[in-house]
């Protein structure tokens, strides 16, 4: 498995006036950030459209940028959907197109309590062996996966880490805590700016 650690940029999917996708825009952009030493990038996130995306030029957009990646940094496809079904069917084409992991964003508007969350996260890992990294970002989901559910899937073989958008330096103590207790690696990502650090 490759080793998440530096920086990861969540791409942008350019877009022409007329509303269609820019591919030379994308590989322009994916080629700017190889070149500036950029450790990895995250194609089709929320940052990329994903929630505006449909399945097709969703997969698309995963398909071009991993070509254009071409194997020089690490390649992560945004898959998160409301719906784990679809989380699913992206992960299944992710794999298959030649991701190693997959950045799952917890369902947003429609508020799941942990319990939801903890099966939502199952399903989708035990669906598939891309390696999976959770998404908590709460002010834009209305949706918090607490640290206690974290808890309940860092030991599944196909989670292998969260990026964590919560401005609580304890809630990364904790999260840290609970991945140097893991008997698998585990990775803590900074999704928010003021606690990189």
């Amino acid at each position: 498995m490759q080793e998440l650690k530096g920086s990861f940029v969540a791409l942008v999917t350019p877009m022409k006036s007329n509303g269609e996708i820019d591919f030379p825009a994308l590989k322009e952009l994916v080629e700017w950030h190889i070149e500036s030493g950029t450790h990895g990038l995250v194609s089709v996130g929320t940052t990329g459209e994903s929630a505006t995306l449909n399945f097709n030029d969703h997969v698309k957009v995963l398909e071009k940028t991993i070509s254009y990646i071409d194997n020089k940094i690490v390649a992560i496809a945004g898959t998160g959907a409301n719906s784990t079904d679809e989380a699913i069917e992206l992960n299944k084409a992710a794999i298959s197109i030649g991701y190693e992991f997959a950045l799952s964003v917890t369902p947003y508007y429609n508020k799941p309590n942990q319990l939801g969350l903890e099966a939502h996260y199952k399903k989708i890992a035990d669906s598939s062996v891309i390696k999976n990294i959770l998404y908590n970002v709460p002010s834009r989901t209305a949706c918090d996966l607490e640290p206690e559910t974290v808890n309940k899937l860092i030991h599944h073989e196909n989670i292998v880490g969260i990026k964590e958008a919560v401005d609580d330096p304890k809630r990364y103590k904790t999260l840290i805590k609970m991945a140097k207790n893991s008997s698998e690696p585990f990775y803590v990502l900074s999704g928010d700016d003021p606690t990189y650090f």
